[in-house]
């Protein structure tokens, strides 16, 4: 399998969108480190962008990720690191949405 991209569509619970994303910057380091990942960041919506665009909103962010290969992406998810920010912020967060794609 080629090159797997990943969008995550993080929401915090109302005013808690900075201290998810400061424990996900603090996380970041580990992730890069780990093999086969291309690319791992977390993004916000654009401010004065016009019309076109349709915004997340103040409490999402979004997470663009590209891993080498599926199996790099899931040891990814089971890496140790991981668990441990997810328990970090785990009742700060609304809802979760990830989606794994491929080259069309």
């Amino acid at each position: 399998m080629s090159m797997v991209n990943v969008v995550a569509v993080i929401t915090a619970k109302t005013g808690k969108r900075a201290d998810v994303l400061a424990a996900f910057k603090a996380n970041v380091p580990n992730v890069l480190a780990e093999d086969g990942c291309i690319e791992y960041g977390a993004t916000v919506d654009t401010e004065g962008v016009g019309s076109f665009q349709t915004p997340f909103g103040d409490d999402t962010f979004v997470v663009i990720e590209k891993w080498e290969s599926m199996d790099h992406l899931k040891a990814h998810a089971a890496a140790p690191h991981m668990a441990e920010y997810a328990g970090k912020v785990k009742e700060m967060l609304a809802d979760r949405v990830i989606h794994v794609l491929s080259a069309a």
